[in-house]
């Protein structure tokens, strides 16, 4: 009986209709997101080494997994509605624990192995939590359960991979358990996206295309606040006195950072969208996979170890010790440059996948942008946070006066979209006032 009134308490949980957006939930659920993005970027920028940034990367590649696994759950079942959301807090809270591990996952193998056995135990979690969900939401297809069968082995297989890096590195030889782990959490990686690859597009389905774009458009929009929050790190300013040299490299912050933004919202994103609507089927599911599952990564990549480098330089700038006119040191000005070098050789990935077409101001950018960091090698901190600033900028004004035509075509289609459906659901919402069966039940 009690189960009963549960059932009923919580309704069913229902599948995705070919107009679902994202929920308020699946917006809730990013939270995690961007607390392992910030723990990434900031375990990171304490120590900058290349094996530091390898670790990153790893761990980034892992984590980003399953935000694949994730969108692909969300892709068919409502994750606000039923039983679903219940599940979902439990992933939560293991994806929550497996980013507060990070640190230690790469640490010291003297100090123990807690940090990277409770990695693994979180992934385990995540990834039943998800496997549970995808087997439910797909109990009447058929093909869907059967790649879900071959997908099970890569769980596995990596999930023992994890637990073998966390234990059998610290019983080894010193100078060979570090070079061990490393290529465990390799191995993992890639067969964690080469399986995404040789599996093939039998048993997916993308219902909306809508609801796919925008979860990942969201995400990539979370990464970006990371650079917003890197340079308040870096230039001490949360709960600190503001300091003049503080103000215009706050300032450089927010503009590059609105630049990207709009490299890839204003047009390409939009545009990418609506190819994604177009397909169909294998082409759909394909095109999916490739521009938004795998390419999104590197321009999320991107994002972190430019926040990364804009951290460094931001904080040379606001020590007094050292004062705006102190030069780059280290690998904050590669990390800046070549982190927006990724994103963007990433962003033109993406536009020749989803749209076969590449925009010769991005190229042009790319390369002023590789001439241009050996030269903010040798300026003033904030004067290499300016030069980038500058470029990037120019990309976007650009763009605005070269590509005008067909940037007020694509918003008209946009705004002719965007009109027609709040018009359908103002008349379908007028039900409400008007008194009609579909009025609201107040609890």
């Amino acid at each position: 009986m009690g189960g009963d009134r549960w059932r009923k308490g919580l309704g069913p949980a229902t599948g995705v209709a070919p107009a679902t957006r994202v929920d308020r939930f699946e917006i809730f659920f990013d939270l995690v997101f961007v607390v392992s993005f910030f723990i990434i970027t900031r375990a990171t920028a304490a120590n900058v080494t290349p094996g530091e940034l390898l670790h990153a990367l790893l761990v980034l590649a892992v984590l980003w997994w399953c935000w694949v696994v994730h969108s692909a759950v969300a892709a068919r079942l409502r994750l606000g509605e039923g039983f679903v959301p219940i599940l979902m807090v439990v992933g939560m809270i293991a994806l929550f624990t497996f980013a507060l591990a990070l640190p230690q996952t790469f640490g010291d193998l003297q100090q123990g192995s807690a940090g990277p056995i409770l990695v693994t135990i979180s992934y385990v979690v995540i990834r039943a939590v998800h496997t549970a969900l995808y087997w439910y939401a797909t109990r009447d297809d058929p093909p869907a359960r059967r790649k879900l069968r071959l997908f099970l082995p890569e769980a596995l297989v990596t999930a023992t991979l994890l637990l073998v890096a966390a234990l059998l590195p610290p019983r080894v030889p010193p100078e060979v358990g570090p070079w061990l782990r490393d290529g465990l959490w390799i191995a993992v990686v890639a067969i964690q996206y080469s399986s995404g690859l040789l599996a093939g597009t039998d048993g997916w389905k993308i219902t909306s295309a809508e609801h796919w774009t925008e979860r990942y458009d969201l995400i990539l929009i979370i990464a970006l606040g990371e650079s917003v929050i890197s340079v308040g790190v870096g230039g001490n300013l949360l709960g600190q006195p503001v300091t003049w040299p503080a103000i215009p490299a706050a300032i450089f912050g927010i503009l590059f950072t609105a630049a990207l933004w709009w490299a890839h919202f204003d047009m390409i994103g939009p545009a990418a969208r609506i190819a994604l609507h177009a397909t169909q089927g294998h082409a759909r599911v394909a095109l999916a996979r490739d521009a938004y599952a795998y390419l999104y990564l590197p321009m999320i990549a991107g994002v972190i170890l430019f926040a990364i480098g804009a951290e460094e330089l931001v904080r040379i700038v606001t020590d007094p010790a050292g004062g705006p006119m102190e030069r780059g040191h280290g690998p904050a000005v590669p990390l800046l440059f070549g982190g927006v070098l990724v994103y963007f050789a990433a962003n033109m990935a993406f536009q020749w996948r989803a749209l076969r077409t590449l925009s010769w101001t991005r190229v042009g950018a790319v390369v002023l942008l590789a001439v241009a960091l050996p030269v903010g090698r040798h300026l003033p901190a904030l004067g290499a946070l300016g030069l980038l600033t500058a470029i990037c900028v120019a990309l976007v004004a650009a763009e605005l006066v070269i590509f005008a035509d067909s940037r007020i075509a694509l918003r008209r289609l946009m705004h002719e979209e965007k009109s027609s459906a709040e018009e359908s659901e103002a008349a379908w919402r007028a039900r409400w006032h008007d008194g009609g069966d579909s009025a609201p039940h107040r609890p």
